[in-house]
């Protein structure tokens, strides 16, 4: 039987970057290179000329790509391959650096093939332009005593499904019923499912456009490529903003990315290529909104209301020298809810009255269903989840939809994951990631007890932030989501509840369809519209708000 394992050096835990080293048969592929210390491929194959026999790089994100430079000046014989874009994108993980060109370009959908039996194939992968699947195909030699097959290996790296403004989403029909023997796959939203891609993008406009509204100027901190960009397209052409008289400011490595995707245009889809065709995609000064170049001298002089995109790295504390008044909007992490307290803590110390922090969902990734779609439709032996947190991977392991039809694997740094084919392989026990507790109805409340062992769980520190919890129907099940302390802050006048009688009135403060003082349910005749607080409507739905969670042990509630 042909060997085929990996050999984890990164697998997107935190920040540590992905890096796989798969073994075909005779010959071994980095998949990725996204470490920020390149030592331990060189440790780890020290008696060997080279960490491996070719590298395959999926995307040029720095969690993905950070580390080729290094490696490359380690090993310059090595070579290493990614799509055109890709290639083209790459340097952006170095500015300031001289960077040669050692990365070679593949075309997208041709099997080109390395060695004798091993090909590789890319297919786009959505989420950032370039960004690509790899099939690995492995052939033994006809001499071989082994059974006469072939052994394909497909790795995703970041897939995003769903189209978005500047990158087409991940094409299922040209996978389909591919079933290749491993399928390694990011996990980095879990078993989380989100609202559609328009709908997050309307909700963040909304905000957005308050915001202005209200005079306040509007920082948007962003990573280097793609959700930068894909933000100040969605800005450009949303009709909340078409027209309208306001400066868009763009700072640092977030406008260097914006002039490398110009330099990309016949790669990107016929839509953003039409749209250029009539104003320029970014750098407009004529059309409203203005898009400008921000210089580091000028982030305490802009005037507001305006929106600022910058670096999520830079010093915030600099555009608040002026007396505007900010709201900040982060990205939502696909582990965490929050960035590093201490940065945001840094931020608001200048003047926590002009500052508001808030999150925003803008998914790059697919969510837990379109997660176990690509899986159902590829029909792998083998399933390996990386690029997430462990308990949102340990999710994933856990579903008994994937566990009963495949050999799923949750691999973890060093730990070599050996990959039998066609041999009988005993499923090892799923996680057990559920927890059994009771109801009790006590007159006008539900009191919830669930067991303490769920504090053990990473995630219990968020969900029980402010004991307070939003509960809503999903289908025949109760979703809990807990309220974290900025979020009640950030509420003001958005939702304010109204009590009549002891009770919750009936009106769209009330209401979990009403979001940003808007109405989100399609089954409303007021849907998109903006409401008023003591609104109503006839499909009226309460929000839960204010349930308790206690946490006891089970054994002793029921002794007593």
């Amino acid at each position: 039987m042909t060997q085929l394992e990996c050999l984890p050096y990164g697998v997107g835990h935190a920040d540590e970057g992905v890096s796989l080293l798969v073994r075909m048969g005779p010959y071994r592929i980095l998949l990725d290179c996204g470490l920020r210390d390149v030592s331990p491929l060189s440790q780890q194959n020290s008696d060997l000329a080279h960490p491996a026999d070719l590298v395959l790089c999926s995307h040029a994100h720095s969690d993905h790509a950070r580390g080729l430079l290094a490696l490359h000046q380690a090993f310059p014989n090595l070579p290493i391959y990614a799509s055109e874009v890709t290639t083209q994108l790459l340097p952006l993980n170095w500015v300031g650096e001289s960077v040669p060109q050692f990365c070679h370009a593949l075309p997208w959908r041709s099997p080109v093939e390395f060695f004798d039996g091993l090909t590789a194939e890319l297919f786009p992968a959505g989420h950032l332009p370039g960004a690509a699947v790899i099939l690995l195909t492995y052939t033994p030699p006809p001499a071989s005593t082994e059974e006469q097959r072939s052994y394909k290996l497909l790795y995703t790296g970041d897939f995003f499904l769903s189209n978005s403004r500047l990158v087409e989403g991940l094409r299922l029909e040209e996978l389909r019923g591919l079933e290749p023997d491993v399928l390694i796959v990011e996990g980095s939203y879990g078993t989380a499912r989100f609202p559609h891609r328009r709908q997050q993008e309307n909700q963040l406009t909304e905000r957005i456009s308050r915001a202005i509204a209200e005079g306040r100027s509007v920082l948007l901190p962003l990573p280097t490529l793609g959700l930068g960009q894909e933000l100040l397209m969605l800005l450009r052409s949303h009709h909340l903003f078409t027209g309208r008289d306001l400066n868009i400011w763009v700072d640092g490595t977030v406008a260097a990315g914006c002039d490398a995707y110009l330099d990309l245009l016949p790669h990107l889809p016929s839509a953003v290529q039409n749209f250029a065709r009539h104003q320029p995609l970014f750098w407009d000064e004529r059309v409203r909104p203005r898009v400008r170049h921000l210089l580091p001298e000028q982030r305490s002089q802009i005037a507001a209301p305006c929106i600022v995109l910058t670096d999520l790295t830079v010093d915030l504390n600099e555009f608040c020298q002026s007396e505007a008044s900010w709201l900040v909007l982060f990205p939502q992490q696909s582990s965490q809810l929050e960035i590093e307290s201490k940065e945001i803590s840094s931020f608001l110390a200048a003047d926590s009255g002009r500052v508001t922090v808030e999150f925003y969902l803008l998914a790059q990734h697919c969510d837990g269903p379109s997660t176990t779609q690509l899986i159902h439709n590829l029909r792998p032996q083998h399933v390996l989840f990386v690029h997430g947190s462990p308990t949102y991977l340990s999710d994933l392991t856990g579903l008994e939809e994937l566990h009963n039809r495949y050999h799923l694997h949750s691999p973890s740094i060093g730990g070599l994951v050996e990959l039998p084919i066609g041999e009988t392989f005993l499923q090892p026990a799923p996680p057990d990631n559920s927890y059994e507790g009771e109801l009790a109805e006590l007159g006008t409340v539900v009191t919830i007890t669930l067991p303490d062992a769920i504090m053990a769980d990473p995630r219990w520190r968020t969900l029980a932030d402010t004991g307070l919890i939003e509960a809503r129907w999903q289908g025949e099940d109760l979703v809990l989501r807990g309220l974290h302390q900025r979020e009640l802050l950030n509420l003001g006048n958005d939702r304010l509840p109204i009590w009549a009688d002891g009770t919750l009135k009936d009106c769209c403060s009330n209401c979990r369809h009403c979001r940003g003082q808007r109405c989100w349910n399609p089954s409303s005749p007021l849907f998109n519209f903006k409401v008023t607080l003591d609104g109503y409507c006839p499909v009226f739905e309460p929000l839960i708000l204010a349930t308790e969670i206690e946490t006891s042990d089970l054994e002793d509630e029921s002794d007593r």
